[in-house]
C-alpha cells in the first residue's frame, strides 16, 4: 500500500458522514474516497460530488459496493441497528472497517464483529473520536505515567440540558437501540474506561427515564421534537463496579433540567491524584503536604499572527491515525475489544433498568 492511496468506501452518507468522516478523510493525504452508498440516492450522489475522487461510484446497496475488490477500507456510518450486519459483510469482503459508534445495538451483535475481525485478520475500529482530543490524550499519558496511582472511582458524564437530536432516526428505539445512553453516554464511558485501562466489569445497576419525552414546551436546541416519535429514553444513569473493585458512575441525558451540562467528559480519582474536565482539564493532588491543582495549556504559544501551532481536530486526528494504522498494518488506537466492553456495559445498564435488578457480567 506504500505506493498507492488507500481507497475508501463510505456506507451511509447522512449526518455523521458529512459532519465527521468525509471532511476528516478529505484532509488525509494518503487516501481517497472512491465509493459512496446510501439508501437515498441523492445523498450518495451529493457526497460523491463533494468528496469523491475521480471516477468515484455511487451505490444504493452496500453489498454491491463491497464487490469492488479495489476498495481497501469501508466506513460504516449507518443507523446503529445495521452496524453489525454491514461491518461483518465488509470484513468478509476483505475490507478494513471503521464503524461509527456505538459498536452495535447489543453485545451479541458486537461479538459477531469482533469474532469476524479476528478470523479474517482485517482491522476493525470504532469511531470514538473523544479519545483523540488534546485533553484526553494528555490525561491518558498522565494515567500511563502513574500520576494518579490506582484509579478506584470515576465519573463518565454526557449531559445535555435540552439538546435532543430531531433528525434521522435518533428517536427511534428500533433503529438505534436506545437514546442518550447509547448515543453520547457511550463516548463518556469509552473515555473513562480508556483512561483507567480497565475493561473488566463485574456488575452494574441502571435507571432510564422517559420523563420529558412528551413535553410540548421544550426549548430544544434543535427545534421541537415529535413527542409521539420520541420512543427512546430522555436520560439514563448507571453505577458500574469493576472486578478490581473500582466504581464508575455514568450520567447521560439529551434533556435534563440541570445547569451542570457537559458532554463526553470524565473525572478520575486515584490513590495519588485525580483529574476532571469541569473547567478544562484539571489535575489535583497533594504535594509537600499542600493541595495543588494544575491546568495544562493546549493552545500553544506561537505569535498571534502565526497559527502553525493550531491543534489538529479530534476527528481529524482519529482519521489520520486510522489510515496510518491501515497503511502500516498496525493495531488501531481504538481496539474492537475495548468497544465491545463498552457495548456490554451499556447493555447491562439497559437490562438493569428494565428488570429493576443488578446486572452481573459473566
Amino acid at each position: 500500500m506504500e505506493n498507492k492511496k488507500t481507497r475508501i468506501g463510505i456506507i451511509g452518507c447522512g449526518g455523521i458522514a458529512n459532519g465527521k468522516h468525509m471532511p476528516s478523510l478529505k484532509k488525509v493525504t494518503d487516501c481517497e474516497m472512491v465509493a459512496f452508498c446510501d439508501i437515498i440516492p441523492e445523498r450518495a450522489e451529493k457526497a460523491c460530488a463533494e468528496y469523491g475522487a475521480e471516477g468515484a461510484k455511487v451505490y444504493t446497496d452496500y453489498k454491491e459496493l463491497l464487490k469492488d475488490k479495489t476498495i481497501d477500507v469501508v466506513h460504516v456510518c449507518t443507523p446503529n441497528r445495521s452496524h453489525s450486519e454491514i461491518t461483518v459483510a465488509a470484513l468478509e469482503a476483505d475490507k478494513h472497517v471503521m464503524c461509527e459508534k456505538p459498536m452495535a445495538i447489543n453485545s451479541a451483535e458486537a461479538k459477531k464483529m469482533l469474532d469476524t475481525a479476528k478470523r479474517t485478520g482485517k482491522l476493525l475500529t470504532i469511531g470514538y473520536q473523544s479519545r483523540f482530543r488534546d485533553d484526553a490524550i494528555y490525561l491518558k499519558k498522565e494515567a500511563e505515567a502513574g500520576v494518579f496511582g490506582d484509579i478506584y472511582y470515576a465519573k463518565a458524564t454526557a449531559l445535555r440540558r435540552r439538546a435532543v437530536p430531531t433528525w434521522g432516526v435518533f428517536l427511534n428505539e428500533e433503529e438505534q437501540g436506545g437514546g442518550p445512553l447509547i448515543d453520547i453516554g457511550t463516548h463518556a464511558l469509552d473515555l473513562t474506561l480508556w483512561t483507567m485501562d480497565n475493561y473488566k466489569p463485574k456488575y452494574c445497576v441502571g435507571t432510564t427515564y422517559h420523563k420529558l419525552n412528551k413535553d410540548t414546551d421544550q426549548g430544544n436546541a434543535w427545534g421541537q421534537w415529535d413527542p409521539e416519535k420520541f420512543t427512546v429514553e430522555d436520560s439514563a444513569f448507571g453505577f458500574i463496579v469493576m472486578e478490581n473493585g473500582a466504581t464508575i458512575v455514568l450520567e447521560s441525558a439529551w434533556a435534563l433540567n440541570t445547569l451542570d451540562y457537559r458532554e463526553a467528559v470524565t473525572s478520575v480519582c486515584g490513590t495519588l491524584a485525580g483529574a476532571d474536565m469541569i473547567d478544562g482539564l484539571r489535575i489535583n493532588g497533594v504535594r509537600h503536604n499542600v493541595q495543588y491543582t494544575t491546568k495544562p495549556e493546549f493552545k500553544g504559544a506561537g505569535a498571534a499572527f502565526n497559527d502553525s501551532k493550531k491543534s489538529e481536530s479530534a476527528s481529524g486526528r482519529e482519521a489520520r491515525l486510522w489510515i496510518e494504522a491501515v497503511r502500516g498494518g498496525a493495531a488501531p488506537i481504538t481496539k474492537p475489544e475495548q468497544a465491545y466492553c463498552v457495548t456490554r456495559i451499556l447493555e447491562g445498564i439497559y437490562e438493569s433498568a428494565k428488570t429493576g435488578k443488578p446486572y452481573y457480567f459473566d
